[in-house]
């Protein structure tokens, strides 16, 4: 599948995946900020933002997207950055075709399977009944009834769109992603990836606990793990300033 994806900067390529439920649009500040350095390539994965959707989603099928895209791009060297859902697409490409790669950033995932804990997301995006929304605001007040972050709702807010007139959408495919959400959640294979490699975690999260940090040095020897205080899950958007010094201390070295 040809992905979505859009560029801004100069010299080498950086590369960033998005998480589950996200799109590229997520990390246009962030890119903005790293452009000054990287020729940055935001990617929108199938089943997302402005990508086809598709039947078939798993992890092999998204690193082979991601592999006809390096083709497409004539990509080589690439940072390759991906928070979530897609820290697994990274890990699993890395797994797969390091010698493309210069180095990987892991945003707030292991590669251990996680428990099914996305049930209050589903259930406030399925009691949106979209048909009937005149307005955002009726779609916001329907999530928080479910979800009590605001944070979280703003991000699921960014996926609606119009249509057309007076017809709101989802940018992702909600039923197929939520089919295959075992899927999603399952740990990836047990290989070993020689790249410089960076995870970033928050403080808060529970994605990486100290007990991950063994297993997840002996599968990438060659990484180090860093904590961004009083952050939880979406790192990038909570501490973004701090997290930007994390990850160019890191790539510029």
């Amino acid at each position: 599948m040809k992905l979505h994806y859009r560029e801004i900067g100069e010299g080498q390529p950086m590369l960033i995946l998005h998480g589950l439920f996200g799109f590229s649009d997520n990390w246009q500040t962030h890119a903005k900020k790293l452009s000054e350095y990287y020729r940055v390539i935001l990617v929108d994965l199938r089943n997302h933002g402005h990508s086809d959707w598709s039947d078939d989603f798993s992890y092999p099928i998204m690193v082979e997207d991601l592999q006809e895209l390096f083709e497409m791009l004539s990509l080589k060297k690439v940072i390759l950055i991906g928070h979530s859902m897609g820290g697994k697409v990274a890990m699993l490409f890395a797994q797969n075709y390091a010698q493309q790669l210069d180095k990987l950033v892991v945003v707030d995932i292991g590669v251990k399977e996680y428990p099914s804990h996305h049930q209050h997301i589903l259930a406030g995006m399925h009691a949106i009944d979209l048909p009937t929304i005149q307005l955002r605001s009726e779609a916001e007040a329907i999530l928080k009834q479910h979800i009590d972050s605001e944070g979280v709702r703003q991000f699921l807010l960014k996926n609606l769109y119009w249509k057309e007139k007076g017809k709101l959408a989802w940018r992702m495919n909600l039923e197929v992603l939520e089919r295959e959400m075992g899927a999603i959640l399952a740990a990836l294979p047990e290989k070993e990836v020689l790249l410089p490699t960076l995870f970033i975690r928050g403080e808060l999260s529970n994605y990486i606990l100290d007990s991950d940090i063994e297993h997840l040095e002996e599968l990438f020897p060659d990484s180090t793990v860093q904590t961004i205080q009083g952050a939880g899950h979406w790192v990038h958007a909570e501490s973004p300033e701090e997290f930007i010094d994390v990850l160019l201390g890191f790539c510029l070295r």
